[in-house]
């Protein structure tokens, strides 16, 4: 019987970035996006700091297609995922690694949707809760040719 683990992400943070669709040889869909969590405390001298953390995010399938519509840099959201770690050889030959996180479920925490960020073309959900996946076989898209990266119901508190 193999050991029991666990992969789980729970973020609370603004985005980064507007999500980037793309889309993989079979016509899966992918979207890419950023986002920043931000901690602060007070040092000795009582001095408050800040750390912003930011992380790389991607969904798929049906969850990739609501992430398109709904979301927009700046927008503060919850998300809930699990880490992924993959590897690709550059045109320099050097194998690159790089984390992200893996979006199975996205909750919008601003009001306006992406009306609320300037955008007029979206509707304006209060809250969308996007559902998990079904689990497919997944392909990764297609490296740019500078050998870059190729790419429930309430919150638990």
């Amino acid at each position: 019987m193999a050991a029991r683990s666990l992969n789980k992400v729970l973020l609370i943070g603004n985005l980064t970035r507007d999500p980037e669709m793309r889309y993989t040889s079979s016509g899966t869909p992918v979207v890419t996006f950023g986002m920043a969590t931000n901690k602060s405390w007070k040092d000795s001298e009582g001095d408050t700091k800040e750390l912003a953390e930011f992380h790389n995010l991607v969904a798929w399938n049906k969850i990739a297609e609501i992430c398109q519509q709904l979301l927009a840099k700046g927008m503060k959201v919850y998300i809930e995922g699990s880490l992924n770690t993959r590897s690709w050889e550059g045109e320099d030959g050097v194998t690159r690694y790089k984390t992200e996180i893996r979006v199975d479920n996205m909750i919008l925490l601003d009001s306006k949707g992406k009306d609320g960020v300037g955008l007029d073309d979206a509707e304006e959900p209060k809250e969308q809760e996007a559902e998990e996946p079904k689990e497919e076989e997944e392909e990764e898209p297609k490296e740019d040719s500078q050998g870059e990266d190729p790419l429930d119901d309430d919150l638990p508190f």
